[in-house]
């Protein structure tokens, strides 16, 4: 059984149809993850045990989505000495920048790996998890050159 090494966090489960993009990477890589709502503002009891419990679970990277305010993934860095990857997710009246301000401004001591707001964000997070974990998995670390290549080669030179 391959354990989980990633936790794709997120404050709502409004926030799955973006988060959801984490986990393609992620899954065309082999790296086995698990999803969860958390919220730092409706169940922070939850949030407190989630972090204290991560690592002794075998979690070594944390991916946390949040709109709005958006303080799940500042939260989540500021209770474990894991990496700590935030998307910020679109709202409804500020189209993310709210969550995006929220995400980045993240006091000195307190770091968070903030990636774009969206889907193309949350896309990222999943291939930094992935790219952080390939640091000491040599055979993740293959799988990602050869899904880089991949890639680089799916791209056409000329425009038909």
């Amino acid at each position: 059984m391959s354990k989980v090494s990633v936790s794709i966090i997120m404050g709502s489960r409004s926030d799955w149809p973006t988060m959801q993009a984490a986990t393609r990477p992620l899954s065309d890589l082999g790296v086995e993850f698990e999803t969860k709502v958390v919220s730092a503002h409706r169940t922070p009891e939850r949030l407190v045990q989630f972090t204290a419990d991560a690592p002794d679970r075998g979690i070594e990277v944390i991916i946390a989505g949040a709109g709005g305010s958006a303080h799940l993934a500042g939260m989540a860095a500021a209770m474990t000495h894991l990496p700590v990857i935030a998307v910020p997710v679109a709202s409804k009246h500020f189209k993310g920048m709210d969550s995006l301000m929220s995400m980045v401004q993240m006091p000195k001591g307190v770091a968070v790996a903030c990636q774009a707001v969206g889907e193309a964000g949350a896309y990222n997070a999943g291939l930094l998890a992935a790219q952080i974990l390939a640091l000491k998995d040599d055979a993740l670390s293959q799988r990602l050159q050869v899904w880089r290549k991949a890639q680089t080669d799916s791209v056409p030179v000329e425009v038909e």
